[in-house]
């Protein structure tokens, strides 16, 4: 069983790092103002069931496999890279919808997005790798099912900073209708820099 001190110190240590702006921020922020909070909301759902890929994937040591594996992880990270790009060519030149802004996205299709941006972003991967196993405590019991906990708690406290993103998002979006082309160009300029990141994002 996990200590109450540890659990403290993963929760502490966690909360800290999900408030720090991130790629998954961007994207949710991106979404937000181009589509609205509802939008928004759904894309940070689909982020942190992404999140749920990469603990199941820690639990069984996937993580291990694929960070060790350079075929493996190049793999991932430019099937990423090209997702990425895509949604921001796609912003840059989809047909408009009213006032100028990009033809609304069903939100099955947006949930999906979120998804897969988080799935195939190498350096949520490497973040699991670097932080869960520092929790971990032989005396503890299974090492996965205190994987699985800890990813868990840091999933909670991640959607949580993901929500506040994207209601501040849909709200600025909607003060912005004015600027609805801008927010195209930004959200465009967004997916291609996160494309740009990840394609730098290295396996160290």
């Amino acid at each position: 069983m996990i200590s109450p001190a540890t659990f403290a110190l993963f929760l502490t240590t966690s909360a800290l790092l999900v408030v720090i702006p991130g790629p998954n921020h961007l994207y949710i922020t991106a979404r937000g103002l181009s589509q609205g909070r509802v939008a928004g909301l759904v894309s940070a759902l689909g982020v942190e069931i992404g999140t749920l890929v990469h603990i199941a994937a820690a639990a069984a040591g996937l993580s291990y496999v694929i960070a060790r594996s350079a075929t493996l992880y190049t793999v991932i990270k430019w099937a990423g890279v090209a997702y990425l790009v895509y949604l921001g060519i796609r912003a840059f030149t989809g047909r408009q919808g009213a006032a100028g802004r990009p033809e609304p996205q069903p939100l099955r299709k947006v949930f999906l997005e979120g998804v897969l941006v988080n799935v195939f972003n190498p350096k949520t991967l490497l973040f699991f790798l670097a932080l869960l196993p520092q929790f971990v405590r032989p005396e503890s019991g299974s090492p996965a099912l205190q994987v699985v906990v800890f990813g868990c708690t840091l999933l909670l406290l991640g959607l949580i900073s993901d929500i506040v993103y994207a209601l501040t998002a849909g709200a600025l979006g909607r003060r912005l209708d004015r600027a609805a082309r801008s927010l195209r160009y930004v959200s465009g300029v967004v997916y291609l820099g996160l494309g740009v990141f990840t394609a730098f994002t290295g396996r160290q």
